[in-house]
């Protein structure tokens, strides 16, 4: 067989395998879109802390249990969920920064909680205690232990929730999602679905406000 003929045929093959081979990448990139929703500010398995109904707005915050800005800006948050109660939809999503070494345990805390109905109630203590178990130079999730016997819950399920990986892994979703969609730092939050620029206190009220003129 002449030499031009031979290339002729070893061309075609290698065209033909790289025609596959684009066509599984498509057909699969196709599958994992259809199986990998957009990301989205609030799901059905968020923790809803509030719930105003249809029309209400709805703001979800992602926070640190351990960031200081959170925790100093939580009493706005209290006041504007108690001022505007009814108006608002308002939900919290986990979004543990690396910076800080006992974010990921607190966040592990809170949703051992919430799996016996406490969120909020350990989501309270949490913001009320940080200065307590914060800005540490170890992990102590002792210390979240100890808050978790304060609020009275089943001890035996706590320790079962916090070693068990679905847990993290519940965590590490939210990071994941808000990560896609923008959040860099904590608090974050989102009122009916845009990001809000935090410059000022009032800032997160004015999006509020505006989003029920809208």
């Amino acid at each position: 067989m002449k030499n031009s003929v031979k290339a002729v045929i070893i061309s075609g093959g290698l065209i033909m395998v790289l025609l596959v081979g684009v066509l599984v990448w498509a057909v699969a990139q196709r599958a994992e879109s259809e199986n990998d929703p957009k990301p989205q500010v609030l799901r059905e398995e968020s923790h809803v802390l509030d719930d105003g109904g249809a029309d209400a707005v709805t703001v979800v915050e992602f926070l640190d249990f351990e960031c200081e800005a959170c925790a100093a800006f939580h009493p706005v948050v209290e006041e504007l969920r108690q001022k505007y109660d009814g108006q608002i939809t308002y939900a919290v999503r986990y979004f543990p920064l690396p910076g800080h070494v006992n974010s990921m345990d607190a966040a592990l805390a809170v949703e051992a909680a919430a799996q016996q109905g406490e969120f909020e109630a350990m989501y309270q203590r949490l913001s009320e205690t940080q200065a307590e178990w914060g800005e540490a130079a170890e992990p102590n999730p002792e210390a979240f232990r100890a808050l978790a016997e304060e609020i009275g819950l089943d001890m035996a399920a706590y320790d079962e929730a916090v070693a068990d990986p679905a847990t993290a892994e519940r965590v590490r979703r939210d990071k994941s999602e808000g990560t896609f969609l923008g959040v860099e730092g904590t608090p974050t939050f989102f009122v009916d679905g845009r990001m809000v620029t935090l410059t000022r206190w009032g800032d997160l009220e004015r999006a509020i406000v505006e989003a029920q003129a809208r």
